[in-house]
């Protein structure tokens, strides 16, 4: 069976800041790398959360292999650096070899990378853009793709929309020249059926708002939007009998609710005290008010009409176990 995403070679992630973007970015690199396909993970944010997640030494900007996965997959890791990037462009195009390294020294890279944000996501960008369509030239190799699949860990919904709409940020900057020309392939690459950009969210008011917005942004844009992927969700503990108990409680019949789950109580031989029963029942109405939110974020979401993935909430935090368990998800869900 073939994922609603799996022949997509660029998969951009983005969400909310807290929404673990980073983890699902992680979790969607296992998932293709399990499936027997060469992966690249990619950062452009400088947080070193891609090395945590897979609890290897912080990543470079050099292309560094940082996990196995099944039938011949594997997982390799970069850091994309503005400031590198844009030496790099410069010893490329003009052959700067030397004086590239003195205009760092003279604070001319910071000055074009900070001063110019459109500059600075243009060469971010543009390394995600390379490694995408880099072709292998080696002899025997046939030019094929070295990655089967890029995943960018991107900036969060607040700002994806500017980092990916480069040429819009750059067109003030450039009117021709390399930096340019790039801008126009990577919005190419951007706009084609090979990307999908991925949003992250969770069940709770502020990173919904911020997911409906983005998705709108995203699309307003013309960009593909993929997966929605709602993180973190948690069990519902509560059957619907027990949910019905809850809400007669609330509307008034707490006695009678206090009578019923101290009968249930008593039924499975546990000794039965009236503060026990109150602190279940407020327990047990606090997390069907929970559950009554999280229904209503739902509703909003599905607005959206997207493919949606729910990944569990992952108790004592994520290690590489549970990337694994995450990756599973996505696969049977049918993401990937």
């Amino acid at each position: 069976m073939t994922g609603r995403w799996e022949q997509r070679r660029l998969h951009i992630v983005t969400g909310k800041g807290g929404t673990g973007k980073t983890t699902v970015a992680a979790a969607m690199a296992t998932a293709l790398a399990r499936a027997g396909k060469t992966v690249l993970i990619a950062e452009v944010e400088g947080r070193q959360g891609i090395s945590q997640a897979f609890d290897v030494p912080p990543l470079s900007t050099d292309e560094t292999p940082v996990a196995r996965g099944l039938n011949g997959g594997s997982i390799t890791g970069l850091s994309v650096d503005a400031k590198a990037a844009l030496l790099e462009y410069l010893q490329m195009f003009y052959k700067l070899g030397r004086a590239g390294g003195m205009l760092e020294h003279f604070g001319v890279v910071d000055f074009a990378t900070t001063i110019a944000p459109g500059v600075r996501d243009v060469l971010l960008i543009g390394k995600v853009y390379e490694a995408v369509r880099r072709r292998d030239e080696r002899r025997g190799h046939k030019g094929e793709y070295p990655y089967d699949a890029v995943v960018l860990d991107a900036p969060p919904t607040g700002r994806i929309g500017k980092f990916l709409n480069v040429n819009a940020e750059f067109a003030g900057l450039a009117k021709m020249g390399p930096l340019h020309n790039q801008a126009d392939s990577i919005m190419q690459l951007l706009h084609s059926a090979q990307t999908a950009v991925h949003v992250v969210t969770l069940l709770e008011e502020m990173p919904v708002q911020e997911t409906v917005e983005a998705v709108e942004e995203l699309r307003g844009l013309g960009l593909p939007v993929g997966e929605l992927i709602i993180n973190r969700v948690r069990e519902p503990l509560l059957s619907d009998r027990a949910r019905g108990m809850v809400r007669s409680a609330a509307a008034g019949g707490r006695a009678k609710t206090r009578d019923l789950i101290a009968e249930d109580l008593q039924a499975a031989k546990v000794r039965v005290t009236a503060a026990m029963v109150d602190g279940l029942l407020d327990t047990a109405v606090n997390l069907d008010q929970r559950l009554a939110l999280q229904d209503t974020e739902r509703e909003d979401l599905a607005g959206l009409a997207l493919p949606t993935t729910e990944l569990p909430a992952i108790p004592g935090g994520v290690d590489a176990g549970a990337l694994r368990e995450l990756a599973d998800v996505l696969l049977k869900s049918g993401a990937i």
